[in-house]
């Protein structure tokens, strides 16, 4: 049987870098504050106004056409995961398509936040598995800067959050050690409000006042002890189902590449499951969270770096608002 193969990798990040000693001198905290919280030292921002996902979306595609051996032309589908698209709509797809000169191919917008790589990865699986497209871009891409509160009331979750994107090209082959084995996603809505963005909101008339500006509705917001707990949770829960349905212990992993939410978390879920510390993926202390982004980013570098590379299997799991969250098993 055919299965889906990962033939290319990019990513790309803005060159603006904002420390968290920058950070300070914004709101009241501390690069040891944010470090023994989250394990970040620095993330991202877009360099000026104007830039949108899709920017940062089109220098990871052509990264991952490169790596992949592809023609952009080759692309017959685009898959793009984010929370922060370039205008409510239409979506970013569209606007990458057209920037990539891809006019008439089919673009879905997946709104699943840090799990949207994964809920993009299955949608991707299942097409090129039943022969519906052959060269599908995945791409998770996000621009959080511009929607980050920076007062001592948002300094929370703004410490999070960085900009970048990362994409893989995805196609069929013979090979059966190669592609993705499993993957498995979920959803539960009941922790919808404990991380979320209310304001603008089409459920309100209208969608936007002056009053949600002033009292903060339009910045994120995160109960951050419950996510935790929730994620903490989950994330092994996930991955070892996966792992179990298909056969693998933890020992056959040859590398983690978990979403990059907060390091305290993925060192939890890690020691929780076993699995040794040099097989797991960290790059927040870079980039921060990059969201639907992150886990291919962290999976790009590592292919970049030697440190991921073809025969590896991989686990990347994932927890995000919705609340959402999955695992994929994948063979590179």
């Amino acid at each position: 049987m055919t299965r889906t193969a990962i033939l290319g990798m990019g990513h790309y990040v803005p060159s603006k870098v904002v420390t968290n000693d920058d950070l300070a001198k914004m709101f009241d905290t501390s690069d040891e504050w944010i470090q023994q919280r989250t394990g970040i030292k620095e993330r991202r921002y877009i360099e000026k106004s104007g830039i949108g996902a899709s920017d940062l979306a089109l220098h990871a595609t052509k990264m991952a056409c490169e790596n992949a051996g592809v023609e952009v032309l080759e692309i017959d589908a685009i898959i793009f995961a984010t929370l922060s698209p370039d205008h409510n709509f239409p979506g970013s797809g569209c606007f990458l398509g057209d920037k990539l000169g891809l006019g008439g191919v089919p673009a879905l917008d997946v709104r699943n936040q840090c799990s949207g790589f994964l809920y993009g990865l299955q949608i991707a699986d299942a097409w090129v598995r039943c022969g519906m497209y052959k060269r599908v871009l995945l791409v998770g891409a996000e621009v959080h800067s511009t929607a980050l509160d920076f007062s001592d009331e948002g300094r929370d979750v703004t410490v999070i959050f960085g900009d970048g994107a990362a994409c893989a090209i995805l196609g069929p082959t013979d090979d059966e050690d190669q592609g993705i084995i499993d993957v498995e996603v979920h959803a539960d809505g009941s922790g919808a409000k404990e991380l979320w963005l209310e304001a603008p909101a089409s459920a309100y008339e209208p969608r936007l006042t002056h009053e949600m500006i002033d009292n903060k509705s339009v910045y994120p917001q995160m109960n951050g002890r419950h996510v935790f707990r929730w994620a903490t949770a989950k994330m092994p829960e996930v991955s070892l189902s996966v792992l179990e349905r298909n056969g693998v212990t933890v020992e056959d992993l040859d590398l983690v590449v978990p979403h990059q939410a907060n390091k305290r978390i993925n060192e939890f879920v890690s020691q929780k499951m076993s699995i040794p510390p040099e097989k797991v993926v960290h790059n927040i202390q870079k980039y921060g969270n990059t969201t639907a982004a992150s886990i291919p980013l962290a999976l790009s570098e590592a292919i970049q770096e030697g440190r991921a590379k073809k025969g590896d299997l991989v686990l990347m799991p994932a927890f995000g608002s919705g609340f959402t969250w999955g695992a994929a098993l994948v063979r590179l």
